[in-house]
C-alpha cells in the first residue's frame, strides 16, 4: 500500500500587525504576543493612514505575498533574521492566527482547520511541559487524551517513541524547569517534540526547535526529525536561525525571508548558485545559510535585476538531485501508512467527558502531591498554625470577655485562611498555559478541565481543614457538641475552597502572578472590610451596602458565631443566679439569625464557589476558543 503524505502548499500569505497601542493588563483575550489584523474596511483605512505617513510605526507589513511548498519525507527549513516573519508563518501554517489574505492547501485541496489539527503537531518555541511529571508520564498522559486505544496499545506506542526520541535513560527521570531540577534542555525539547508526535501526525510544524541548545545538541534534534521525515513519510516545517554546517546539509529546502518577503525558496545547491549569479563569493569556513543572512541587502536589490534566464538556470540546476532525494525517501519507506485527512482521520475528541475528567484529575493529584510548596509545606502550616492559635486563644471561658475573644479568633480565622492561598498562583497561570496548548490541538474539552480541577482539591483542602480545625477547635474550647465540632470543619472546609476558587478565577483572568497577587490582595482587603466586623453593618454608608452582602467574609463569620452561640445554652453575663445575656440573645441583638440561617450561609457559600468556578471557565473558554477570540479581535 502506497503511503500518501501531507503535502503542504501556501500561497499569497500576508499578514501585518498593529503597533505602539497599549496592551491593558487584563487582556482576557490575548493569546499570542502581537495582535491579529482587522479586516474590510478597518484595515484599509489604516492601510491609506500608512500610506499618507500620519502614523509610519501604526502598521508593520510581517508577511508580504509569501509562497511555499513543503513534501512529504522531506524538511523545509525556514531561516532569516530576527524580525523575519518566521513564527508567524508557522503559525498561521498551524492554524493558530489568521492571515489577512491568502490561501492554504494539503494535498491541492483547502485545508480543514479541524481536521488538521488531528493531523499535525505544532511545537512552539517554549516547552510547555509540567515539570513535576517524569518523561514517561507526560507522554502517557498525552497519549491517553488524544489516542482512543486500548491500554496496552498506549503503552507500547509510548515506549516505543520513547525509544525513537532516545530517551529511555531518562524515561523515569522529572521533566524539571529553572527551578527544579530534571532532564537536560535537549531532553526536555525532545519530550516537547515527543508529545505532539504521540498521535503519529502526518505534518510536524516546529519553531525554532534548537534555539538555546548547544551545536551538538541542536545537531541531534535536527538528525532526528530528518530520521523521522524519511521513516515515516512525515512533512517537516520548521524554523531556525543559525543552523551550523552539518545541519544544514540535513535540509531538503530552504524559505528564506527578510523583512517578510521571499528571498530564496528552493535547495541548499539552488542558493549557492543564485548567490554565484549574483557575483557574491562564499567566504571560507562560512555556511551558505549565515552567508547568505548576512548578504541579505545585496540579495534583495540584485534579486529585482536577476535575468529570466539565470533564474530558470537555478531552477533546474539540482532538479536531478531533488527527484532523486525523494525517490530514496520513497524506497525506504516500505510499510506505508495512509495520511489522508479527510478519510482517516475523525473529528471530535478521543475520549468521553468522563473518561477526560478522570484522567486530568489523577494527573493533576500527581502534581499537587509532588508540589512540595503546596502539598509539604501547606500540610505543615495548617497544622502548626492551628496549634499556636489554640495556644493562644487556650480555654476561652464562658463569658463576655471570653465571647469577644471568639468573635477576634473568627475574624482572624477568616483573613488568614482567606488570604493565605496566593502561594498557589503560579501553579495555576503555568496549568493555563499547558490547557491553552492542549485544548488548541482537540485533546479534551475545557469544561473537563474545569470539572477536573474543582474535584481534585476537595480532598486535599478536607485534610487541611482537618488538620487545622482539629486541635483549634478542642484547645480553644469552643462550642463542645460534636456536630458543632462537624459544622465548624465544614465552615473551614468551604472557607479553604473558596479561597482557592477565587484563586482559579484571578488565575484565568490575569497574565502574570504580580498582577494576580495583587487582585486577589485587594478583593480579600475590601471583602475583610466590609464582613461586618470592623464596621458593622448599620454603620456601613447606603452606597457600600452592596459591598457587605457579597463579601465572601460575611457568611461564613455569620456562620462561625450562629455555630458558637446558638443553641450551645451558655450563659455571657450572670448576676445573683440570673442570666442577663445570653448566646442567643447577643446574635438577635446584633442582627444575626439563629438556627435558620445555617443551612442559608452555607448555601450562600457553596453559590460564591460555584460563581467563582464558572466565571473562571468562561474566561478559559474564551481563551481557548479560536473562533471567539477573532470574533472579539476583530470587533475591536
Amino acid at each position: 500500500m502506497k503511503k500518501q503524505g501531507c503535502e503542504i502548499e501556501a500561497i499569497g500569505i500576508n499578514y501585518t500587525i498593529y503597533t505602539q497601542k497599549r496592551e491593558t493588563p487584563f487582556n482576557i483575550f490575548r493569546r499570542n504576543q502581537h495582535k491579529k489584523c482587522l479586516s474590510g474596511v478597518q484595515e484599509l483605512h489604516e492601510v491609506k493612514e500608512l500610506e499618507k505617513g500620519n502614523d509610519p510605526k501604526e502598521i508593520r507589513h510581517v508577511l508580504k505575498d509569501v509562497n511555499c511548498r513543503a513534501k512529504p519525507g522531506e524538511i523545509l527549513a525556514i531561516v532569516g533574521p530576527s524580525g523575519a516573519g518566521k513564527s508567524s508563518f508557522l503559525e498561521i501554517l498551524a492554524g493558530k492566527i489568521e492571515p489577512e489574505s491568502g490561501s492554504i492547501y494539503v494535498n491541492q485541496k483547502p485545508v480543514d482547520k479541524a481536521r488538521f489539527k488531528k493531523i499535525s503537531g505544532y511545537v512552539t518555541q517554549k516547552d510547555t511541559l509540567f515539570p513535576l511529571l517524569t518523561v514517561q508520564e507526560t507522554l502517557s498522559f498525552s497519549a491517553k487524551l488524544r489516542l482512543k486505544l486500548p491500554a496496552k496499545e498506549l503503552s507500547s506506542r509510548v515506549k516505543c517513541l520513547i525509544q525513537e526520541l532516545g530517551l529511555d535513560h531518562v524515561a523515569g527521570s522529572r521533566i524539571g524547569d529553572d527551578r527544579i531540577r530534571g532532564i537536560s534542555g535537549g531532553e526536555r525539547r525532545r519530550v516537547s517534540i515527543g508529545v505532539e508526535l504521540i498521535h503519529d501526525p502526518g505534518v510536524l510544524i516546529l519553531d525554532e526547535p534548537t534555539s538555546g541548545l548547544d551545536s551538538t545538541s541542536a545537531l541531534q534534534i535536527i538528525d532526528m526529525l530528518k530520521t523521522m521525515a524519511v521513516t515515516h513519510g512525515r512533512t517537516i516545517i520548521l524554523s531556525i536561525h543559525q543552523p551550523c554546517f552539518r545541519t544544514v546539509k540535513l535540509f531538503n529546502s530552504i524559505l528564506l525571508l527578510a523583512y517578510g518577503t521571499i528571498l530564496h525558496h528552493g535547495t541548499i545547491e539552488q542558493l549557492s548558485l543564485r548567490l554565484m549569479l549574483m557575483g557574491l563569493q562564499l567566504p571560507l569556513h562560512v555556511n551558505i545559510l549565515e552567508f547568505a543572512i548576512e548578504s541579505i541587502d545585496t540579495i534583495q536589490k540584485q534579486s529585482h535585476t536577476l535575468l529570466p534566464q539565470s533564474t530558470l538556470m537555478i531552477k533546474n540546476s539540482c532538479k536531478f538531485t531533488l527527484q532523486q532525494l525523494f525517490q530514496e525517501s520513497k524506497l525506504i519507506d516500505e510499510e506505508p501508512i495512509s495520511m489522508s485527512i479527510h478519510n482517516d482521520f475523525p473529528s471530535g475528541f478521543a475520549n468521553s467527558r468522563l473518561q477526560e475528567i478522570v484522567i486530568l484529575t489523577i494527573r493533576f493529584w500527581k502534581i499537587i502531591y509532588r508540589t512540595k510548596e503546596l502539598f509539604g509545606c501547606k500540610t505543615l502550616q495548617m497544622l502548626v498554625s492551628g496549634i499556636v492559635l489554640g495556644s493562644v486563644f487556650y480555654n476561652l471561658e464562658d463569658n463576655l470577655v471570653g465571647a469577644q475573644a471568639r468573635v477576634g479568633l473568627f475574624a482572624f480565622i477568616l483573613t488568614y485562611l482567606l488570604s493565605s492561598t496566593t502561594e498557589a498562583l503560579p501553579i495555576f497561570l503555568q496549568e493555563r498555559e499547558i490547557l491553552m496548548k492542549e485544548t488548541s490541538c482537540g485533546s479534551y474539552r475545557v469544561s473537563s478541565y474545569a470539572i477536573a480541577n474543582s474535584l481534585v482539591y476537595l480532598p486535599f483542602l478536607l485534610i487541611l481543614a482537618l488538620l487545622f480545625s482539629t486541635p483549634l477547635y478542642w484547645m480553644v474550647g469552643l462550642n463542645k457538641q460534636f456536630m458543632a465540632f462537624m459544622h465548624f470543619l465544614l465552615l473551614i472546609w468551604l472557607i479553604l475552597y473558596t479561597a482557592n476558587s477565587v484563586v482559579v478565577c484571578c488565575s484565568a483572568l490575569v497574565p502574570n502572578f504580580i498582577i494576580g497577587n495583587s487582585l486577589v490582595c485587594a478583593m480579600m482587603g475590601s471583602c475583610a472590610l466590609f464582613s461586618g466586623y470592623f464596621v458593622s453593618k448599620n454603620e456601613i454608608p447606603n452606597y457600600w451596602i452592596v459591598m457587605h452582602y457579597v463579601s465572601l467574609f460575611k457568611y461564613p463569620f455569620e456562620g462561625f458565631l450562629i455555630n458558637e452561640f446558638s443553641g450551645s445554652g451558655k450563659c455571657l453575663q450572670c448576676m445573683f443566679g440570673m442570666c442577663l445575656a445570653s448566646g442567643e440573645q447577643v446574635l438577635k441583638e446584633e442582627g444575626y439569625g439563629g438556627e435558620e440561617s445555617r443551612r442559608k450561609n452555607l448555601l450562600i457559600m457553596v453559590c460564591f464557589i460555584l460563581l467563582y468556578r464558572f466565571i473562571s471557565y468562561v474566561i478559559l473558554r474564551i481563551r481557548c476558543s479560536q473562533g471567539g477570540f477573532k470574533k472579539i479581535l476583530i470587533s475591536r
